[in-house]
């Protein structure tokens, strides 16, 4: 113990480290392999989490162990066989990097001298690695804030000086498809333009952004004295991973002079893909984007990005001069005057040491691993007569869902089957899958984001419903 200090460990601090990486070691080597069931909550574990604040220490051994404990029985979205939502697939050496940077604690707000260095190369290895012309931008905590923080921009550039003025009683639109990300409506009630003023596209048979549509939209709301704000393109869908068509779109921004954003925070890595690159066509146009580095690009939350091609958009949105936060002579701008956030993590480390650590070819071999499986269990879904594909996967997203004989007519009743048949697999434990409801029809939707996920493992999605759907 250091007496000098007013909060010392009851142990040397090598110990606790050592123990720390010993519990590391143990989860990560347990991720390399699906468990048979997930564990339960012990009784122990249930009654330590009711207790109250005690005033004396702990043991610092015994406070990691039981935090072991609460994480070992916890729902794991870094496992091989965690299908549900999008997740994050835990990249060891993203790990480390987080050690790393709450270890040094370094802010972002003002200057952090080298760590802004990395900040900036990260922002630029992401740009190249789909290709992208990057301006400027910023890390964030996830899609939600990299969303806001582009159309914070785009507001400003409709509407300048908006960020001071608000938008003054005038009508402001934002363009999304009607199955775009919520946080497209939550953008729009933070920055005043209002949920009732996003205009959700329909969708065409693909699932993309209907464009004839949305010129209709706009004609509509420029009649009609209203401001277009933005036109919010989807690269990957968290429903069913449909990517908008992102050229036409931006020849729709370019011909009414509106803001392009790209709402990549699940499917943009494909864009690194050879067999996917296609679906990303007219992406170099797009005025903003974002991606979330903690779902297809395996790291820890919460790592998300937004880039802008014009290298002053976000600064225009963001930088004041404040009394307690001074400008440098040599350099003009804080890094918090092109961000929301002001005290910030130090999250570009990660994706700077990911993609130091693999390059760029082992992150596009690992994102095609990914389509691949997604295409493997569309095949096997087909070659099953009592499942049925319900939209062929243009990334890694494959909604299915079981259709016994004898439900095949009664759709109210199929719906309900396959909700009750996702609560048997999350309870079995073998795969853990989420529900969804793609075109009126309750299904499965498996997502494939994980670096871990072998074939195999698909195959084994593929019996585990059969096999439960038979027991039902």
């Amino acid at each position: 113990m250091n007496p000098r200090l007013s909060l010392p460990l009851d142990i040397p601090r090598r110990e606790l480290l050592t123990r720390a990486a010993e519990v590391i070691a143990e989860a990560w080597q347990s991720f390399d392999a699906a468990r048979a069931s997930e564990p339960d909550i012990s009784a122990a574990l249930r009654d330590l989490a009711q207790t109250g604040l005690h005033d004396s220490p702990m043991p610092a051994l015994q406070a990691l162990d039981q935090a072991k404990g609460y994480l070992d029985t916890s729902l794991s979205q870094a496992r091989p066989r965690y299908f549900a939502f999008i997740g994050s697939s835990g990249l060891e050496v993203g790990v480390l990097a987080d050690a790393l940077a709450s270890t040094f604690d370094v802010n972002l707000a003002t200057t952090a001298r080298s760590a802004d260095l990395i900040e900036a190369q990260a922002l630029r290895f992401a740009a190249e690695l789909i290709d992208y012309p990057f301006g400027a931008g910023a890390f964030t905590s996830g899609g939600m804030v990299s969303n806001l923080t582009a159309l914070m921009a785009a507001r400003e550039f409709a509407l300048p000086n908006s960020r001071n003025t608000g938008l003054n009683g005038r009508a402001a639109a934002l363009y999304c498809s009607s199955e775009a990300h919520y946080s497209v409506r939550r953008a729009a009630e933070v920055l005043g333009i209002g949920a009732n003023f996003v205009r959700s596209i329909e969708i065409d048979q693909h699932h993309r952004m209907d464009t004839k549509a949305l010129t209709h939209a706009i004609e509509a709301d420029l009649k009609a004295n209203i401001t277009p704000i933005a036109i919010v393109a989807t690269a990957g869908t968290t429903l069913t991973g449909a990517v908008d068509s992102i050229l036409s779109l931006s020849s729709i921004a370019k011909q009414f002079g509106i803001w392009l954003h790209i709402d990549g925070a699940y499917g943009l890595p494909g864009a690194a893909a050879s067999s996917t690159k296609h679906l990303f066509a007219g992406l170099e146009h797009a005025n903003s984007l974002s991606m979330d580095a903690h779902k297809w690009l395996y790291l820890p939350k919460a790592c998300s990005l937004v880039l802008v091609k014009d290298k002053h958009a976000l600064s225009r949105a963001f930088s004041h001069n404040e009394s307690y936060m001074l400008h440098d002579q040599d350099q003009p701008l804080n890094p918090v005057d092109s961000t929301l956030e002001y005290s910030r993590p130090f999250r570009a480390l990660k994706l700077w040491m990911a993609l130091r650590v693999h390059g760029a070819t082992q992150y596009r071999e690992a994102i095609e691993r990914n389509i691949g499986q997604a295409k493997l269990c569309a095949e096997l879904v087909k070659a099953e007569p009592e499942l049925e594909l319900l939209l062929e996967p243009q990334l890694s997203t494959v909604p299915f869902r079981h259709v016994p004989k004898h439900l095949e007519q009664n759709e109210t009743a199929l719906n309900a089957h396959n909700l009750e048949l996702v609560k048997k697999m999350q309870l079995d434990g073998r795969v853990y899958i989420s529900s969804a409801v793609v075109d009126g029809k309750a299904c499965l939707r498996p997502c494939f984001v994980n670096f871990r996920t072998s074939e195999d493992d698909v195959r084994v999605l593929i019996d585990v419903t059969k096999e439960l759907a038979a027991k039902m």
